[in-house]
């Protein structure tokens, strides 16, 4: 990386959504907050997911030109407040980055991404202080998308030391497979039986805590639930084109045919 055209790059950027909010720039910008800038910023951030998803390395860098761009387009308003500038976020990030990553950048020995994990949520208690990791699900942020929500919280809980599928049952190794399937297996049982009884409320809490279990399984398996039921919507999606082609193609065919899931 050419480091005198990474700075030049930077600061030109900087200075483009200067230009936007300044006097003569775009009007439609120099109207936006940070309320009315969120929703692009979470948009522009699926966008990236997807372009990776398709392995499209020009999208991909297309789309991370975007969110660098919300990113940026936030620390001008900040700037403008006189509350923090895009130098300050990449000074902290840098100090951040080094001090969680003691292991790289300090004496401390780690084996496994796992002691990288344990490591990490020992910093960051240390950071935040005692009362902060008293309750450290709490700073999942609660408007994630739900299932990506709960692998964050299995995640957070089996790092402070906790089976996230049993939380309070202390134990850092992970959990075994097997347990968490049988514990599964017992949410449909549950969800049978509250489908028989037809007992709406019973059926959507049961509901929940198996699609969480689901979620605590896919992270023992290094998935992300979130990813996961992502691509089969695109698989769904994909079969269900298919299907609409076959009766364009063949007008014949009966409307109603059941449409196989599988």
């Amino acid at each position: 990386m050419d480091p005198d055209r990474l700075s030049r790059a930077i600061v030109d950027l900087v200075k483009l959504v200067e230009r936007l909010r300044g006097p003569g720039g775009c009007p439609w910008d120099a109207e936006q907050t940070e309320a009315t800038i969120k929703i692009y910023l979470l948009e522009e951030a699926y966008e990236v997911l997807e372009a990776i998803e398709k392995s499209s390395s020009p999208d991909v860098c297309l789309e991370l030109g975007d969110l660098l761009f919300q990113v940026l387009f936030l620390a001008r308003l900040a700037e403008e407040r006189s509350e923090f500038d895009f130098i300050e976020i990449i000074e902290k990030i840098t100090e951040k980055m080094i001090r969680r990553h003691p292991h790289v950048f300090g004496e401390v020995r780690v084996e496994t991404a796992e002691d990288v994990a344990f490591n990490w949520a020992q910093i960051k208690r240390a950071e935040k202080g005692a009362l902060q990791a008293a309750s450290s699900l709490k700073s999942v942020p609660a408007n994630l998308p739900a299932l990506l929500r709960a692998h964050r919280l299995c995640e957070r809980a089996f790092r402070e030391g906790f089976d996230s599928l049993h939380v309070g049952a202390a134990g850092l190794a992970p959990p075994n497979t097997g347990q968490i399937w049988d514990r599964v297996q017992e949410r449909f049982e549950k969800l049978r039986d509250a489908l028989a009884e037809k007992d709406k409320d019973l059926v959507g809490e049961v509901m929940g805590d198996l699609l969480f279990d689901i979620a605590g399984l896919a992270r023992v398996w290094r998935l992300n639930a979130e990813d996961v039921l992502r691509l089969a919507n695109e698989r769904f999606l994909e079969r269900f084109e298919e299907m609409e082609k076959e009766q364009i193609s063949c007008p014949g065919k009966r409307d109603h045919q059941p449409f196989d899931e599988s």
